[in-house]
Parts: C-alpha cells; structure tokens; sequence
C-alpha cells in the first residue's frame, strides 16, 4: 500500500501523531501498516487498551508531556483535539516540519469516493441521515470522521465503489493538504470554537471554507444559500477550476438545487424541477431539519440517487443519538436530550423546535459564547432555566431575568432532579447545553448519556 501523490515522499519516513484519542489511535495504525515508524505522543495518560492497541500495532509513544523526541520527526500527525496554540505544533512549524490532519493523513489512502459535511450546527445529523440516503439505495456506505469512526479506520476497508461520507470539524480542515472530496456539504457558519480562532469569526470560516479549497469543476459543492457568509464565499470562486455549485435554501429561488415553495421541498437538479415531498413528510422535526435534509436531498441527487429513495430516506430517518433525542416521558413530561448543541446557535435551533413550555437544562464549558441572540426565544419558550457546569455564572446573569425561575445545580443529578420537581403536565425538560462538556465530563456523549440514566431512574 502506498500513498497518493503526497509531500510524503516514502514509507519508511518518521511520524509523529499528537495525541492519544480516537482519531489519533486509528492514524497511528493506518500509517504503522502502511511502513511508516510511528511514535505517538500526549500530554495525558494513556488507557490500558490504547497501550496495548499502539504496542500492538509496533507505535513507539511518550505520556505526560511532549519532549524532544517528538520533533525527531519528518512530518507531525495532529488530533483535532489539539489546539493550534500548542507548543509542540508551533516548534514543529517553526521548525519546518509539515503538520497534518488525521483526515488528511487517511485521505493518502483513499480509493473510494467522499463526501464531506461541514458546518457549525447540523453536521452530525446530516451526515448521519446522507449516510442513511445512501444505504437505502443500495450502495455500500462507511459513515466515518467525527460521526462514529476515524477516517483511518475505515479509509483500508472501502472500495472503490463503496461511498465514504465523513463528518468533518474545523479542526480538522485546518491541516489539510491535498483532501479532496467528491461532494462537499457546508451547512452554516456561526459563532463557535472562536477561543481556537483568535476570537476571530473570519478565521474561524475560513477554515470552514477550506473543504472546498483543493476541488476541482467535476466535483459538486452543496452550500446554504442563506447564510451570508457561505453564499458570499461561494459567489467569489471562480466557476472554471471550482467545483459546481449547488445551492440550497428555504426560500423560493431560481438559482437554487434545493427550495422550499408552498411548504413543500424543491429539488432542480439537470435542469429538472420537481416536487419531492411535504415539509410535514419529514422525519426530522423543526427549521432547522429543513435545511439539514435539503442539503442531504441536493447531495444524493448530485450523486445520482433515485428521487424515491431520497423522500422515503427523508421520511423514514431516526435521528442521530444527542441530538434532540427524546427519551421518555414521565407524568405526561416530556425528556429530550440535546447533549450534542455545544453552542449558542445549537440551542437557538432547539427551542424553535418545541411549542410547549421548556424546563431548560443549560451550561457546561463556555467557549467565549455571547447569549444576547437567545434572549428573545428564552423569554417566549423557557419557564424555568436550570444552569450547570462551568458557565452556570454567566448564564445565570445573561439569561435568568429572561425566564420565570432559576435554578443553579452542581451536577447533572441535582439538574434532572430539580428539572423533574418543577417540570409540570404537558412541558418539556430539555438538556441542551450550549457550552462544551470538559468540565464536568470526558465528551457530550457522556453528558448526554449521564442524563438518559438519570432520567431513565425517574
């Protein structure tokens, strides 16, 4: 096995992959296989099975702090959990030394088409339910990326026939070189990670933006019409060497592949229009869900899948764990979990899906988030707001005066207990964070899981 025309000139070389998570364990394998001599290292400590997993696969690796040894290298391998701002990445550059992404990394592999899902809020889902599209018409479909599986450790197993879809951070995109995708899906750009980026939105898009930097004219970018910024980027590529553009959105409009007119979804694709289904038909509840499934309907189109299996994909999708995830109800309330909203937007969307009252469980890691946009659908919507975490402080000031009763918790068990006191007949609890998870746990699966068994307990 060996690379695609890459800055990597052989195996044999020495790499470097910095840290010990999911995605950096999947290319330390990848490239140890492939015949590169592999070391890892991280900053933390390592499990007893991500110790046997590297022993076994012959990847040499230090814990507890990077040292010298880690810039022996010819190149650096990063996980999207590592900030630009570490030090180790800034004397690798500084130094010369290429640094890469894992999607990068396993893109050098890649023999099967990809398609890629980008965005501040929705990529998980999207992803999930493009994946759904494709399994339903029949093609052999690996779901991969921060959805689920590392690119690595799929990349070796799909053929050239198979279809690769791969939900992708900023993080990720922003050390890439040649990654390349067959389709690229950018969903919306806003505020999020800013801490990563300078407190800069700009940077922070255009990282985003960098899915499409390496596509050429024979592939296909599907963009949100109505975000500003996605649609002022897209009008500036230059249409000979980009990719074609096919846009979506909820108004009804001339250029676009994907609409919605008479409350119905529009897909025109080859000069063809046609009616796809009801906006009711959806399995997906809520704004939001429209756009998700437009772009999901204009990227199966693009890739030639049959217009009924794309409605009764779309009609029959279950959803994706976290992520508005009803998990029972209890004395005629409603419990749903939204681990998954890590910032302010993710929330917004939320609350726009319910029309009943809300007992809001909200907080965890800030990540620089500015609340004022939520005010407005916090007084219409949240009765009673429930603040954990980190950021319970802020959101208390930013968004109690906006509800009928506030609630400051210390753990996730006092939330859901006070949450089940004060919910009354016909209201909805729902977790939906708007901050990241690390304060109190490892990820947002975790939290989200923590409040599926307190609730299933109730």
């Amino acid at each position: 096995m060996s690379p695609q025309t890459t800055p990597i000139l052989l195996a044999g070389q020495r790499v470097t992959v910095v840290g010990a998570g999911r995605s950096g364990l999947a290319a330390s394998r990848l490239l140890s296989r492939a015949g590169f001599i592999v070391f890892l290292t991280e900053i933390g400590q390592l499990s007893s099975e991500a110790g046997h997993v590297l022993r076994a696969a012959r990847v040499g690796f230090e814990v507890g702090g990077h040292t010298a040894r880690a810039l022996e290298t010819d190149f650096v391998v990063t996980s999207p959990g590592v900030p630009s701002s570490s030090p180790l990445l800034r004397q690798a550059m500084e130094s010369g030394i290429p640094v890469y992404s894992e999607i990068e990394a396993a893109f050098w592999f890649c023999r099967s088409p990809v398609v890629a899902i980008t965005g501040s809020n929705g990529k998980t889902t999207t992803t999930a339910l493009i994946g759904h599209i494709f399994r339903s018409s029949g093609r052999k479909t690996w779901v991969a990326g921060n959805i689920g599986h590392p690119f690595s450790d799929v990349v070796e197993k799909a053929g050239s026939k198979d279809l690769i879809i791969l939900e992708i951070s900023s993080f990720q995109l922003d050390y890439i070189d040649l990654f390349r995708p067959d389709v690229s899906v950018l969903l919306n750009i806003t505020p999020d990670h800013l801490d990563r980026y300078g407190n800069s939105i700009d940077a922070y898009a255009g990282s985003k933006f960098r899915i499409a930097e390496n596509q050429k004219n024979n592939d296909a970018l599907v963009y949100n019409m109505d975000d500003y910024r996605i649609s002022s980027w897209a009008g500036r590529m230059h249409s000979e060497d980009g990719p074609t553009r096919y846009g979506f959105t909820l108004k009804e409009n001339d250029r676009a592949s994907g609409f919605i007119l008479d409350d119905s979804l529009i897909l025109r694709t080859d000069a063809n229009e046609e009616v796809l289904m009801k906006m009711d038909e959806l399995a997906l509840p809520g704004r939001h869900n429209v756009y998700n499934s437009l772009a999901a309907a204009v990227a199966a189109r693009v890739k030639e899948v049959r217009s009924d299996i794309v409605r009764e994909s779309l009609a029959s999708f279950e959803g994706v764990p976290h992520r508005l995830e009803f998990v029972r109800e209890v004395d005629c309330v409603q419990y749903v979990n939204d681990s998954k909203a890590t910032n302010v937007n993710a929330l917004w969307y939320a609350l726009q899906s319910f029309s009943c009252p809300i007992v809001l469980i909200a907080g965890g890691r800030d990540k620089g988030n500015d609340y004022e946009s939520l005010k407005p659908l916090v007084s219409e919507r949240v009765r009673v707001l429930i603040a954990i975490g980190e950021s319970a402080r802020v959101i208390d000031e930013a968004l109690g005066p906006c509800v009928d009763q506030l609630v400051a918790a210390d753990s996730m068990a006092d939330a859901v207990r006070y949450a089940s006191l004060l919910a009354r007949e016909g209201e909805a609890v729902l977790l939906s964070p708007a901050c990241a998870s690390f304060d109190m746990f490892r990820n947002y699966e975790e939290r989200g899981d923590a409040f599926k068994q307190l609730v299933s307990n109730l």
